[in-house]
């Protein structure tokens, strides 16, 4: 009868801890979320309080909407698609640009003269050729 009644105590305490340890979990899951939703609350009472200076208006306006002060002249950069290319807001990292060697000037020049030297052999037939016979009925 004392184990009986053991067991009874037993499943109705566990059910009973296992809703207080639900609970708690959740109890740690909504502080967790206010803290998050506080400090989005500063970092907007932040973002309120730089608005009330000029300058950062000014700038805002300048980078958002692309207005100019008087007396200065803008201009878009257009890419090969002719649609405006959009402005970075970061900076490339410098080991992602294509590093290529500056040639200097007499190099090519060089390069050049020996071409003009010893042209390579033609791949292709003149441009005056059609079909084997030359333009203006001599071949």
């Amino acid at each position: 009868m004392l184990v009986l009644v053991l067991a009874v105590l037993t499943v109705s305490y566990a059910s009973s801890l296992r809703a207080y340890l639900q609970q708690r979990s959740h109890i740690g899951e909504l502080k967790a979320t206010i803290a998050e939703r506080e400090a989005s609350i500063t970092d907007l009472e932040r973002e309120k309080k730089r608005w009330d200076d000029p300058a950062y208006v000014k700038a805002q306006a300048r980078a958002r909407f692309g207005y100019l002060m008087p007396g200065e002249s803008g201009f878009e950069v257009i890419g090969a698609d002719g649609k405006p290319l959009e402005a970075q807001a970061s900076l490339n990292d410098p080991s992602d640009v294509i590093k290529t060697v500056p040639k200097a000037w007499w190099s090519a020049a060089w390069e050049s003269m020996e071409l003009a030297g010893n042209p390579p052999p033609p791949d292709e037939q003149p441009a005056d050729l059609i079909d084997g016979s030359v333009v203006g009925g001599q071949q």
